[in-house]
């Protein structure tokens, strides 16, 4: 192992310059010399790189995104695309390549494994939406649910001021990672996640019991789901059961930027450094992510092919909390 590469792609998460940062700093520490991939696998495929020492990550631990930049590639979803990918990577001369990314990412370099004898793959789990099996928690997850409690937050005091109903839509894919904990640390009094049936007259009936007991205000988090904007939908039916003032607030991408909170930084620091010695102790073809406190290794396969489920203890403090 004399070289390698480190790329970003899918969606940017808070904390991957952290981890970009730990991953130089490891490899210099071993006397590996280290290349930036731009673009994620738009640049992969394209050769298309950018010098890493220790002035190109100096002062970016605190940075939102990637200083390395982003894409979704769908040329990568194609073995043409993907064998010319491992024509690049044998041309640029590596012998590793640290993947920061999602099930998306991860997938590709799943199917890239499979097609071509290329170098050792090693990937670290980059997502606000914190649904890549195999970790406890994904880089940027923490900063993303802090934003949305700060939203929820301030939202409150307007509507406890007119005493109104909100709907607050908050990112995550199909899954309710992120609404599930920012509601709680939120005090929402209702949760719309993918993983539970909504029963729409059931939500309002609640909200309306909480309103006749003198609460000045009512909050529904909403993860988006597959169709970002599903507020509104759910807005117009509980409408159709309460006859009060409501409004709905979509967070959208406010979630994915902005400096990366402690937690992320951490994490982001800690995989990086992780992910650059796992290749130096010959793995390739998995994950490192942090699971009950200790580093955990896992297929890449397992990453995207396995469903990441919801903490069942969450779920039931929120019915407890929210009552």
């Amino acid at each position: 192992m004399r070289r390698i590469g480190i790329l970003t792609s899918g969606g940017d998460a808070p904390g991957m310059n952290a981890c970009i940062r730990a991953a130089v700093r490891t490899a210099l520490a071993h006397d590996l010399a280290i290349v930036g991939i731009r673009r994620g696998y738009t640049g992969l495929i394209g050769a298309d790189t950018m010098p890493l020492d220790r002035a190109a990550i100096r002062n970016t631990i605190h940075l939102g995104g990637t200083i390395l930049e982003t894409s979704r590639n769908p040329d990568f979803y194609t073995r043409d695309g993907r064998l010319r990918a491992a024509a690049a990577i044998e041309r640029m001369g590596l012998d590793g390549l640290v993947l920061i990314g999602g099930e998306g990412t991860f997938h590709g370099a799943s199917l890239l494994t499979a097609d071509a004898d290329t170098a050792a793959l090693v990937g670290v789990p980059g997502s606000i939406d914190n649904d890549v099996y195999g970790t406890d928690y994904c880089i940027g997850f923490d900063t993303a649910a802090n934003c949305a409690v700060e939203a929820i937050d301030r939202i409150r005091d307007t509507a406890r001021s007119h005493e109104r109903l909100f709907f607050i839509e908050v990112m995550g894919r199909t899954t309710g990672f992120l609404a599930l904990e920012s509601g709680i640390a939120g005090g929402a009094e209702e949760l719309a996640i993918p993983e539970e049936q909504v029963s729409v007259a059931r939500m309002s009936e609640r909200i309306r019991e909480g309103f006749s007991i003198g609460k000045k205000s009512a909050i529904v988090v909403v993860a988006e789901g597959k169709t970002p904007g599903i507020s509104f939908h759910l807005a117009r039916e509980v409408k159709k059961h309460l006859d009060f003032d409501s409004r709905v607030v979509v967070l959208g991408h406010l979630q994915r930027g902005g400096p990366p909170t402690l937690r992320d930084r951490v994490l982001g620091s800690l995989l990086g450094v992780a992910a650059v010695e796992a290749l130096l102790e010959g793995r390739s073809g998995c994950m490192v992510g942090e699971v009950g406190g200790e580093l955990a290794y896992t297929p890449l396969e397992e990453t995207w092919q396995k469903k990441k489920p919801l903490n069942e203890d969450l779920r039931r403090i929120f019915t407890i909390l929210s009552d």
